[in-house]
């Protein structure tokens, strides 16, 4: 089964429902929707290993880039400590058009043009999409079980766009960014919000819709880059996921 429902953050149904049912009568099951994995992984998992076969997930984050197969397959005995990122390409693109002097209504026709808003374009800017995205990367990089409705969370919606034109003037971004650290107790601690960051941070590089910096004990920092992406990128991921359960590189997953 292949599931792309809409998003829902403050619960990821009906997604979990239709991702369950269909491994329940032994299926695989393929998702772009980030909600089953920020909300569900952890069980999902368990139930696709007793009945022999896959979830996979590589479209929830970054559309096609291998975040979660680049953890899975390259990076053993690594253990993910953190990561910080911009993965939401919407906010992406307008802060970017901000600095070029659009408006924010036009910035989010051309987005919705592109095909990357999601239905509702509030969970865009009020900052749910990056938070669900946010907790579906911790739990599947860092074994934590966070939900999106309960991490400090900001948007962009309101952001006045001189502050936007005032930072890129003195040679800085803002983006919405989504930060995941351990505290003290070993346990995740998610915040997602607009930064103000200098142009040599990875985070503000342009022209990219997303970037994710991953921090680890062996391997130290990693960076993922994505250029522009968009629905072609997202079924790609769907592809490949597709590919794997074919049988060209699908194994059991791991916990």
């Amino acid at each position: 089964m292949v599931e792309v429902s809409p998003l829902e953050p403050r619960s990821g149904q009906p997604a979990i429902r239709h991702v369950r049912a269909a491994l329940e009568r032994g299926l695989h099951v393929i998702t772009a929707n980030k909600g089953p994995v920020a909300f569900a992984r952890s069980r999902l998992l368990a139930l696709a290993r007793r009945r022999g076969v896959g979830f996979l997930h590589e479209g929830a984050v970054m559309d096609g880039i291998p975040v979660f197969n680049l953890v899975e397959r390259c990076l053993p005995g690594a253990r993910v400590t953190g990561f910080r990122g911009v993965l939401n390409a919407t906010t992406t693109r307008i802060l970017a058009r901000l600095e070029e002097g659009a408006d924010a209504e036009q910035a989010l026709r051309e987005a919705r043009a592109a095909g990357i808003v999601e239905a509702d374009p509030g969970f865009d800017l009020d900052g749910w999409d990056a938070a669900v995205k946010g907790c579906a990367l911790a739990a599947a990089l860092m074994q934590a079980r966070v939900r999106p409705d309960r991490i400090p969370r900001r948007g962009i919606r309101g952001l006045d766009p001189r502050r936007v034109a005032a930072a890129r003037r003195h040679e800085r971004r803002i983006r919405l960014v989504v930060e995941a650290r351990r505290d003290g107790r070993g346990r995740a601690a998610l915040r997602v919000a607009p930064r103000e960051l200098p142009l040599d941070d990875v985070l503000a590089s342009a022209p990219s819709d997303g970037v994710l910096v991953l921090e680890t004990d062996l391997a130290g920092q990693l960076a993922i880059w994505q250029g522009r992406g968009g629905v072609d990128q997202t079924a790609y991921a769907l592809l490949s996921d597709l590919l794997a359960v074919a049988g060209v590189g699908w194994r059991p997953p791991r916990g």
